[in-house]
């Protein structure tokens, strides 16, 4: 039996008002099963997912203003980087990803019970 986590899905848009954002903002998604950050472009779009259980650390860079996310992952791949942020906003998805961390680590209710 899985762990239950206490939230679906958030979803944290970037600021038009920041580098790289201005047509088409980036949109990170914090669901238990993972981040996935969304990326359009004038001619496609770009989606970069790691794994709730495959992320190593999530680093904050508060301007005066706007967050800069990093989270970087256990498997050696590039970070997910997301510009733009509202500074909630990316304690926020901080506190999630923690949440969900949390939630995995937890043994199952029936393993509980036994002991």
């Amino acid at each position: 039996m899985e762990a239950s986590v206490t939230f679906t899905r958030e979803c944290f848009q970037a600021s038009r008002w920041t580098k790289n954002n201005r047509l088409f903002p980036a949109v990170l998604e914090v669901s238990p099963a993972g981040v996935t950050r969304y990326k359009q472009s004038m001619f496609g779009s770009e989606e970069l997912h790691i794994n709730i259980s495959k992320i190593a650390s999530v680093h904050i860079a508060a301007g005066p203003v706007f967050a800069s996310v990093l989270i970087e992952s256990t498997g050696g791949t590039d970070p997910l980087r997301s510009n733009g942020h509202s500074k909630e906003d990316a304690l926020r998805i901080q506190e999630l990803i923690e949440q969900a961390q949390a939630e995995l680590a937890r043994p199952p209710v029936e393993q509980v019970e036994d002991q």
